[in-house]
């Protein structure tokens, strides 16, 4: 197969290697109103179900408030086939104007140019700088020194409980909130408590065959240490043996069958809070619209910081700049506008449960009446990301790698060294492999 003429031979192996086998997928959605003078820009986003009504409803929101430009979305299946067409798209310099990207898959495309960057400087004249994020969002839209892309929330890992187990069970605050916990052992006594009042389980933590749940409490857990995983490009991962291992053996601790199911997936998990049968719901906070619907008493909060370090996993849904050739400079400029106005109206996104990335939404007085979306939202001043490497983030084999390598220490007590060595071997072989975005290996961090 020969590369078009408009596609560089690395970009065309890049896209091949990423994207073998699969075509691209032309948008069907209808174009501006008849009659408009509004450029279409084409969107291309991974948002279904209910994140995908709310997203219908914010690009509506930006659509009618403006006559300069109409969004025309494509929605794609998430996961695989949706960054398959994307990394086509981008390859052949004939993508979307715009898209959505986890901010943790960026650093696997950025080198082999399949990602064009974006103009601080515009952005800055928009009222969009490093000044209107939190940091560790805004410095992870950058790979180098070039800025790829714009967080449009941080979606953390955290912890619901019901209010009313909790109060029955005598671990809140007179306030309402959880009673802190600083250490393993008092967050397990907590636990102890809350299982003496409740029906089912203290804890709901669905993790069977489910490698991104047991690596989005892991991750966050050895954060805590003040430590993260180190992937250098042609090295070997360095990974805090005994840090990880006692991440794990507390896991291995909930899952006592009294604390928290031995055995459980995620959807019997979230299944078993949603009935009020267990106190408290280690999940991500896309979930928040489920225990709204099933109308339980409920609030949420970080993880606790057991290890000294205030830490959360979490990614972030992103706009990117797919590769164009020779983009038009009236269509880009639109573009930027675009995501400048879909941040300033970020606020419906918190109210499906996403943290707005755009600081002036979340220090709103608006905000701060938002339960309990509220009460979580320090948590993006304390994400951590997925370790670096083109390899990694959300939807990669990387995390289910993880979960085939230390299932075993949760499911049936098997040693948490063996496995992080088990572990660490994996990650080390994909270490030796080039980025296929940049088989040349032509770009360092």
């Amino acid at each position: 197969m020969t590369p078009p003429l408009d596609m560089s031979r690395r970009q065309f192996l890049a896209a091949a290697s990423v994207a073998a086998g699969t075509v691209l997928l032309a948008g069907c959605a209808p174009g501006a109103p008849s009659g408009s003078n509004a450029q279409t820009l084409q969107f291309w986003h991974l948002l279904s179900g209910g994140d995908g009504v709310t997203m219908s409803a914010l690009l509506q929101g930006v659509n009618d408030a403006q006559s300069d430009y109409y969004i025309r979305p494509t929605v794609l299946a998430w996961g695989t086939p949706y960054y398959t067409k994307l990394a086509m798209a981008g390859a052949g310099g004939r993508a979307p104007d715009v898209a959505i990207m986890h901010a943790t898959r960026t650093v696997g495309w950025a080198p082999g140019g399949l990602l064009d960057t974006w103009d601080v400087d515009r952005l800055a004249e928009l009222g969009v700088d490093r000044s209107t994020f939190p940091r560790p969002i805004w410095e992870k839209g950058f790979v180098g020194d070039d800025l790829f892309s714009i967080a449009l929330d941080a979606h953390p890992f955290i912890l619901m409980f019901n209010t009313d187990i909790c109060d029955a069970a005598g671990v809140l605050e007179t306030d309402g909130t959880l009673t802190p916990t600083s250490s393993p052992e008092e967050y397990l006594d907590q636990l102890r408590e809350v299982a003496g009042a409740a029906e089912g389980h203290a804890l709901s933590y669905g993790y069977l065959g489910d490698g991104a749940q047991m690596w989005r409490l892991f991750y966050g857990l050895y954060a805590q240490h003040g430590l993260e995983i180190e992937l250098p490009v042609g090295g070997k991962a360095v990974i805090d043996k005994d840090a990880a291992v006692e991440v794990l053996t507390f896991m291995q601790s909930l899952l006592d069958g009294e604390i928290a199911a031995a055995q459980a997936d995620y959807g019997t998990a979230v299944a078993e809070f949603a009935t009020g049968q267990s106190g408290m719901l280690m999940t991500g906070v896309w979930e928040l619209r489920t225990m709204q619907n099933a109308g339980i008493p409920f609030d949420a909060t970080m993880i606790p910081t057991l290890y000294g370090t205030p830490a959360v996993y979490a990614d972030s849904h992103s706009f990117v700049l797919p590769h164009q050739m020779n983009a038009d400079p009236v269509r880009r400029d639109l573009t930027y506008r675009f995501v400048a106005d879909m941040l300033k109206g970020s606020f419906g996104w918190a109210e499906a449960g996403h943290i707005p990335a755009f600081l002036p939404v979340t220090q709103s007085p608006e905000y701060d009446d938002l339960v309990p979306q509220a009460h979580y939202a320090e948590a993006a001043d304390h994400v951590v990301y997925d370790p670096q490497a083109w390899f990694t983030g959300s939807g990669s084999n990387f995390q289910s790698e993880f979960g085939a390598a230390v299932q075993g220490v949760l499911l049936s007590g098997d040693d948490p060294a063996v496995a992080i060595d088990r572990f660490e071997a994996r990650v080390n072989t994909w270490l030796k492999q080039p980025n296929p975005a940049d088989p040349e290996g032509t770009w360092k961090p």
